[in-house]
């Protein structure tokens, strides 16, 4: 990516690709049908905008991918405690919940599960890490692959649940591994 030392300018061309990008992922549900003509023109860009930001349509993806990671899992201090806990989760889904309209958008394409997959990691790292101990291992797994499964189902409208529930549930059952 080409983002180092952006302007005012830059700043407000990267957001409009990022909003038409994540509005094409909804209408077509895969990244591999979005094309950078066609993301230019809907965004009323030229492509020399694009290009002089991203090298192509995954690069776009890929910073949607970042920006979430960097906000979601910036927790140096993250004590595995029961207030960590809560702390750690309601990051994770207020981040979530002042975003939902772009992730709902990103997590219906089928590419969501690589990048959900990712996210899982940095979860099952920061309890492994915590906990120090092997015979957890199972239970963290089982517990990180079930957070993911429950943003993905609701983002795709799956299940009922709002956001502060499945956060609230959530840090109960990651208090439940202490």
């Amino acid at each position: 990516m080409k983002l180092k030392g952006v302007n005012a300018s830059s700043v407000r061309t990267i957001l409009l690709i990022k909003k038409t990008f994540a509005e094409l992922i909804e209408e077509k549900k895969e990244m591999g049908a979005i094309t950078v003509t066609e993301l230019v023109k809907k965004a009323g860009l030229t492509r020399g905008a694009f290009y002089s930001h991203f090298d192509n349509i995954y690069e776009v993806a890929s910073l949607f991918q970042e920006e979430i990671i960097e906000q979601v899992f910036d927790f140096q201090n993250f004590a595995y405690t029961k207030e960590g806990v809560n702390n750690y989760f309601n990051n994770i889904f207020k981040y979530l919940k002042d975003n939902e309209k772009i992730y709902a958008k990103l997590l219906t394409a089928d590419e969501a599960f690589l990048f959900m997959r990712r996210i899982s990691k940095k979860i099952y790292t920061s309890f492994s890490t915590l906990k120090g101990n092997k015979k957890y291992n199972l239970d963290i797994i089982f517990f990180t692959d079930g957070v993911i499964n429950l943003i993905v189902k609701y983002f795709r409208k799956e299940i009922e649940e709002d956001l502060d529930t499945i956060c609230n549930y959530v840090k109960k059952k990651a208090l439940e591994l202490l």
